[in-house]
C-alpha cells in the first residue's frame, strides 16, 4: 500500500484529493491548520500542524520505520480575488515560509521519492481574448498580475531546484480556477463560482439583482474539481519534469457565467456592476502537455455548476435557518 502525505488537506482541493487517493488504495495522512469545514476527513490520519514551522514539517513527514512514497503540497495562504488583492503581504510571507520549509525537509532531509506542488495560472501575465495561447515555457519573462502569482512562480523554481540537487521527482501543476461542492462559499476567501452562486442563492423569490465587480467582460476558465484531480494524478505519475497547465479550453465572460448560474437556479437575475478587484482580463493557455497524458475535461462549465450550485444553495438555506433561531 502506497503512503501519501497531503499538505493542505483541510482545504477544498486538498480534502477532495485525500478522498481521491484513498479510493486509489493509498494510506493517506492529511495535514493542515484545520479540519475540512464541510465534511469529515477521509484521511487515515490527520494532523493539525502549522507548516510555517520547520519542526512541524518534520512531524508531518515522520512515519515509523518507513517514509512516504508521495507528498502532495497544496498548503497555502489563499482565497478569491478580494483576498488576494488585500492580503498580498500575508500571502507572500506565509506561503513562502511553507514552501521553503517543505523543500528543505521533504526533499533534502527526508528525500521523498515523489513530490507534487500545486501552482497556479496566476503566474501568467494579463492577456486579451484572441491572443496566441501561452505554453508553459511562455511564463518567462514573467509578469504576473498579483503577488500570489509571483510567490507561486518562485516556489515552482524552488522545488524544481531542490529536486534536481537531491534526486526527488518533482511535479508541478498550474491550476486554473477550480470549483465544486464543499468549497469555501462565504467569508472573503471564496472564489468567483462560489461567490456568484451564493449571491444568487441569497436572492429571495425568482428574481432580483446582484452586484458583480468590474464590467463583467473579463473572461475566465474554470476547472471542475473531479477533472482537476484526474490531472493531478496523471501529472504526478508522468515523466514531465516541467510545469503543466491544468484546465479545459472552455472560457466564459463573468456576465455570461452569472447568466448560466441564474438559469441553473431558475431565477431572473439583473447584474449591477460595481467597483472592485477584477484581476486579469483573460488568460489563454495551452493544455497540450496535460492532454498528451490522456487527460480530458469530462465536465463543461454548465455540468460542473449543476453539481455545485445546489450544494451552495443548500448552505445558504441552512445558514438562514440557523440565523433565525
Amino acid at each position: 500500500m502506497k503512503k501519501a502525505l497531503v499538505c493542505g488537506a483541510g482545504g477544498f482541493i486538498g480534502s477532495h484529493l485525500v478522498t481521491y487517493l484513498r479510493n486509489k488504495g493509498y494510506w493517506v495522512r492529511g495535514v493542515d491548520l484545520k479540519y475540512p469545514q464541510f465534511s469529515k476527513t477521509n484521511a487515515n490520519e490527520f494532523l493539525i500542524l502549522d507548516l510555517r514551522g520547520r519542526d512541524n514539517c518534520r512531524k508531518a513527514l515522520s512515519l515509523k520505520n518507513v517514509g512516504f512514497d508521495e507528498v502532495y503540497q497544496l498548503a497555502a495562504d489563499m482565497g478569491g480575488m478580494g483576498f488576494i488583492h488585500n492580503a498580498e503581504c500575508d500571502i507572500m510571507h506565509n506561503s513562502a515560509l511553507i514552501n521553503l520549509n517543505m523543500a528543505h525537509t521533504a526533499i533534502k532531509e527526508f528525500k521523498v521519492p515523489m513530490f507534487f506542488f500545486s501552482s497556479s495560472v496566476c503566474i501568467y501575465r494579463d492577456m486579451k481574448k484572441g491572443e496566441k495561447e501561452l505554453k508553459e515555457e511562455d511564463a518567462v519573462p514573467a509578469n504576473p498580475d498579483n503577488e500570489y502569482g509571483w510567490e507561486k512562480l518562485y516556489s515552482e523554481r524552488l522545488y524544481q531546484a531542490f529536486g534536481r540537487k537531491y534526486g526527488t521527482k518533482v511535479r508541478v501543476a498550474r491550476f486554473q480556477n477550480c470549483y465544486g461542492p464543499e468549497g469555501t462559499w462565504r467569508g472573503g476567501r471564496e472564489k468567483a463560482p462560489a461567490a456568484i452562486s451564493r449571491k444568487i442563492a441569497e436572492v429571495k423569490g425568482n428574481s432580483g439583482e446582484i452586484e458583480v465587480w468590474g464590467d463583467g467582460k473579463a473572461r475566465r476558465v474554470f476547472v471542475y474539481i473531479k477533472d482537476l484531480l484526474e490531472g493531478v494524478y496523471k501529472i504526478m505519475h508522468s515523466d514531465i519534469e516541467s510545469s503543466v497547465n491544468v484546465g479545459p479550453m472552455e472560457d466564459t465572460s463573468v456576465d455570461d457565467f452569472v447568466k448560466l448560474i441564474a438559469k441553473i437556479a431558475g431565477k431572473n437575475i439583473k447584474i449591477k456592476h460595481v467597483d472592485g478587484p477584477v484581476g486579469v482580463h483573460f488568460r489563454g493557455f495551452s493544455n497540450k502537455k496535460l492532454t498528451s497524458l490522456g487527460w480530458k475535461s469530462n465536465y463543461s462549465i454548465e455540468d460542473g455548476m449543476k453539481e455545485t450550485y445546489p450544494w451552495i444553495e443548500k448552505q445558504v438555506k441552512m445558514s438562514r435557518i440557523n440565523n433565525s433561531k
